[in-house]
């Protein structure tokens, strides 16, 4: 992913959070196999495991799941059998995007300042992600290991989304749904018919492309623009556009 300096954000609370508020990931992986395609994408809710989010340095590690029947996995499941020496760890890095669901195209039409000016503007696209580098363990053979390490990572990936995706807090809000609501047998069930993955981060960035490189003229045709849409992703690309240039504006 291309970060152009003036759209980077180096701050790794803000790059977790959004993983944390975003945890639907592009998983990538570039596995030599006869059988299957060199090049695998799927997407993965991950869950990111922080010791202290208030962290400036700590990159963390995710814990995943795939259907056993991916293409995905059915590769990486033939290179750690093809490699026992590595120990269930893929021999290359992998990559995980993560991306803000409010999105969207920028007409020119809302640079308000230097369209009429010297009509120098092209359309772009505004939208936030971060990007994930690191060694992957699968979890993937018929054994206790595995077995517990889906066990906790579904029941923790479930409490994460129950609390945070739905709001199901409890109190005044619906309890949230469990794991242990199911039956234990029917669990059991889909554990076997899956694998897990666990990721060391060993690089993590990001970038925020909100118009901040725009003159305060053109961010503000833009601000104006997306509020004038009318929609809930309208009103929140204007709110990240304020708040870049904002935080733009501070560092001169």
């Amino acid at each position: 992913m291309y970060i152009r300096a003036a759209h980077a954000d180096a701050d790794l609370r803000v790059l977790r959070r959004l993983i944390h508020e975003n945890p639907l990931g592009m998983l990538t992986t570039g596995i030599k196999s006869q059988t299957h395609s060199f090049l695998q994408s799927s997407h993965i809710p991950f869950l990111l495991d922080v010791q202290d989010e208030s962290s400036e340095t700590e990159l963390g590690r995710l814990r995943g799941h795939l259907a056993r029947q991916n293409p995905q996995s059915k590769a990486m499941i033939e290179h750690c059998t093809s490699n026992p020496s590595l120990k269930s760890y893929l021999e290359d890095e992998v990559l995980v995007i993560f991306t803000k669901p409010a999105h969207h195209y920028v007409t020119p039409k809302f640079y308000t300042e230097t369209k009429p000016a010297n009509g120098k503007v092209v359309p772009t696209w505004n939208y936030a992600a971060a990007q994930v580098y690191g060694k992957a363990r699968i979890y993937y053979e018929n054994n206790e290991e595995t077995s517990l390490f889906l066990g906790k990572a579904i029941s923790d990936l479930t409490d994460h989304n129950e609390r945070n995706a739905m709001g199901y807090t409890g109190g005044e809000r619906p309890s949230q749904w469990k794991v242990s609501d199911a039956p234990e047998k029917y669990v059991e069930l889909l554990k076997r018919n899956i694998i897990g993955i666990e990721i060391e981060v060993t690089k993590l960035e990001g970038k925020f492309k909100m118009s901040q490189e725009m003159g305060e003229g053109d961010r503000e045709g833009v601000i104006k623009g997306f509020e004038g849409l009318g929609t809930e992703v309208g009103d929140e690309i204007a709110r990240v556009v304020k708040e870049r240039g904002e935080l733009k504006d501070q560092k001169k």
